[in-house]
């Protein structure tokens, strides 16, 4: 019996003593995690979402999408930095943070780039920069393939999409693996979140300081949100494009490419491959940081990104 084998046979033990992890209402995580800057906005299939609009009302825009288990939360520490300067708009994906979703919500890159897309449109922003991180960032680059037109940049923070099948073997995180695998989605979709939260968040974060109770207890909250791990856990809407080098070459907005080189998640070889297909971007690769350097170094990373938006025609 392999390793992940025994790890599924011991989180059926887990789940059969313990029983499936309670949902949370919505009404409690609000009271908890909205803040005064929260905005919610109902969207064509059933969608609540959960959004903040903040910074300068009439500064260039910013929209910035989180990655996969995270929530808009992730992005107050550049929020904090750069508000002064730039409209920042950030929202919460279906099945993250307080967007409420319908049972029969089917998640897929595609289905989230509609979302980002409906939400700016209601927002009538003029053109704006789109940042993503991680699965938000293979949800910005896919957009700036659809909607060129609505651009005047891309920010990817260690972003998800570039083709590595080396990285679907063994050095893949343990929840991604059981993500790959139809037993190990139900495991995770009816354990306790806080099973896998605190040792995930360390591989994220890499520096463990800030993997507070705090951090821990908003992740496992937010997950337990009614309908989120059946969303979090479910398929990705059938097989996903082909992506291959010659996708990202086709991209032909102005483009950063961030990335942390101590990355677990995400190699940081992948983003340079993908700064180096996409025409002109620009790539800054970080020393001793993870995979979210908006949180672990946001004074640095703020600083880099503005002096980057800088640089952008109008």
């Amino acid at each position: 019996m392999n390793r992940l084998a025994r790890f599924l046979a011991l989180c059926l033990g887990l789940l059969a003593l313990a029983g499936c992890a309670k949902t949370i209402p919505y009404s409690t995580l609000e009271a908890r995690y909205a803040s005064p800057a929260s905005r919610y906005m109902d969207l064509p299939g059933g969608l609540h979402v959960h959004y903040r609009d903040q910074g300068r009302r009439d500064g260039p825009v910013l929209v910035l999408v989180h990655g996969f288990s995270a929530s808009l939360h992730a992005w107050e520490p550049w929020v904090q930095r750069l508000s002064p300067d730039y409209r920042i708009v950030s929202l919460d994906l279906p099945g993250h943070g307080l967007t409420r979703a319908p049972d029969d919500y089917g998640p897929s890159t595609a289905n989230s780039v509609a979302v980002v897309d409906a939400l700016a449109t209601r927002l009538e922003l003029p053109r704006f920069v789109l940042g993503g991180n991680s699965m938000g960032g293979g949800v910005a680059w896919t957009y700036a393939l659809a909607h060129p037109d609505r651009l005047r940049g891309l920010v990817l923070v260690d972003a998800a999409g570039w083709p590595d099948p080396d990285r679907r073997g063994g050095g893949a995180p343990v929840v991604f693996k059981l993500l790959g695998n139809p037993v190990g989605r139900w495991v995770l979709r009816n354990a306790d979140p806080g099973l896998f939260a605190e040792k995930g968040l360390k591989q994220a974060y890499f520096d463990e300081r800030l993997v507070t109770p705090q951090l821990v207890r908003r992740y496992v909250e937010l997950a337990r949100a009614p309908g989120h791990r059946a969303i979090l856990t479910g398929g990705r809407g059938g097989p996903p494009p082909q992506v291959t080098p010659a996708t990202f070459k086709a991209i032909r907005v102005p483009t950063l490419v961030m990335t942390g080189e101590q990355d677990a998640l995400i190699p940081a070889a992948s983003a340079r491959a993908m700064a180096a297909a996409i025409p002109g971007a620009e790539l800054i690769a970080y020393p001793g940081v993870g995979h979210v350097p908006m949180e672990q170094i946001p004074d640095r990373s703020a600083a880099d990104l503005k002096a980057w938006l800088a640089t952008l025609p109008p």
